[in-house]
């Protein structure tokens, strides 16, 4: 029986490494929160993401309760 494993990096670890070694270079002179941003942005962007619907939901609610009465 074959196993299948799938290894890889994914594109923000690439785009994190790669960043790290430019800064550590002296190639970009970026701050460490954008130099690290591949590892923490995607996770800001579906907080955010998440809180609009949450909003959204949250105002949909209102709505309704302040057209029943």
């Amino acid at each position: 029986m074959e196993s299948k494993s799938t290894c890889g990096i994914s594109l923000c670890s690439l785009l994190t490494v790669l960043f790290v070694a430019l800064k550590l270079c002296k190639v970009i002179d970026w701050s460490w929160w954008w130099v690290l941003a591949p590892l923490w942005g995607p996770w800001a962007i579906a907080f955010a993401v998440m809180g609009l619907i949450g909003t959204v939901i949250i105002a949909a609610l209102v709505i309704k309760r302040i057209i029943k009465k």
